[in-house]
């Protein structure tokens, strides 16, 4: 018999279970679990229901589980947003975000890009979107102006009226990206030669978006977050998401400080529009003292990251800056490199067990 992953409760429902044929309480678990797709095998969390009422207990295996519709329907998305983190392709979640960004719907969306009109809806509940596609729905979600500029190119496409208000809305998200813009360039500017996937920033692009979530989620965690203690638990997040799923969380290259693993650039992410940062003056030295962002959601950490930052969080949140020069002087990753060097993710496989 083949050997079953473990797996974890998530909540229970009732519903109408097929092993048993009659209406009651049943689990909804997870496990992970892998499938092929295009070539490739896909590591993603399955859920499933269990029934209780067939069968003993050492007996409760595949027999007593069973999927709906629905839960088929997920999984596979699950899977195919698996496979597109792994290339570094927006999540139909990501997709959805850039629709109703601009408040247009799934027609409006595609008709906007000139793409045909079931693209969108394709691309949100099945097909997964070639590195062309993608490439443009990234461009009109990080600057609108590129979004004004398809809107001028496919504007006929729209009725006069509904072509003003999408306008409008693309005008309002530009003074927002203005600010915005101006606050990343000296973080973009940094990152111009990691601008391939490689080992120094984990197989993934820099993501600024996922940089200011996270920064404002350790902010919300720990009692009192300074710079020290954010850049290494930056470091410690992303080499553990990349031990666990081989790439990394944030697209941020790391190098080894006296202080630390220390981002490139990290003098920048002080300057971030959404970061929430006081400096503070303490002698001759000025301390940044970082402070959750009550305007930021959580909607740029998928479910994935947040275990790995809930493991980080609660292992460091009350370690002071010489607990975690401490700390990060003991892992590999640390001892094998000298101060300057940018530290490989490849090393992030031998970090110390949490």
């Amino acid at each position: 018999m083949r050997k079953m992953a473990k797996s974890a409760l998530v909540k229970t429902v009732h519903t109408d279970c097929p092993v048993c044929n009659t209406f009651h309480q049943v689990e909804e678990r997870a496990r992970m679990t892998s499938t092929t797709i295009k070539g490739e095998k896909v590591f993603y969390e399955e859920h499933f229901y269990s029934c209780k009422n067939s069968g003993s207990a050492s007996d409760r295996k595949e027999r007593n589980e069973f999927k709906t519709v629905a839960l088929d329907d997920a999984n596979l998305m699950s899977a195919r947003n698996a496979y597109r983190k792994a290339h570094n392709l927006f999540t139909s979640d990501e997709i959805v975000t850039v629709r109703e960004n601009y408040g247009l719907t799934q027609v409006e969306l595609a008709k906007l890009l000139g793409w045909g009109e079931a693209t969108i809806a394709r691309y949100e509940s099945k097909a997964i979107q070639d590195e062309a596609y993608d490439t443009m729905l990234r461009l009109i979600k990080e600057n609108p102006l590129m979004a004004i500029q398809f809107l001028d190119k496919n504007g006929d496409k729209f009725q006069g009226p509904k072509r003003m208000q999408i306008r409008t809305k693309m005008i309002e998200k530009l003074d927002t990206y203005g600010k915005e813009y101006l606050s990343r360039q000296p973080l973009v500017s940094a990152y111009v030669k990691f601008s391939i996937p490689s080992d120094y920033n984990g197989y993934k692009l820099l993501d600024i978006n996922k940089i200011e979530s996270m920064i404002s989620y350790y902010a919300e965690q720990a009692s009192e977050l300074y710079k020290v203690q954010l850049m290494n638990m930056l470091w410690y997040a992303d080499a553990l998401f990349y031990k666990t799923y081989n790439n990394s969380m944030t697209g941020l290259a790391y190098r080894h400080e006296r202080l630390g693993a220390f981002p490139i650039g990290h003098q920048s992410l002080t300057q971030l529009k959404n970061v929430n940062v006081q400096a503070e003056e303490e002698y001759e030295y000025t301390k940044y003292h970082f402070y959750p962002n009550t305007a930021l959601d959580r909607s740029e950490l998928s479910k994935n990251e947040m275990v790995i930052l809930d493991t980080v969080a609660a292992k460091f949140r009350n370690y002071s800056a010489s607990d975690f020069v401490d700390s990060i002087q003991e892992e590999a990753a640390f001892q094998q490199t000298n101060q300057g060097d940018i530290i490989p993710y490849s090393m992030a496989k031998k970090i110390r067990a949490f």
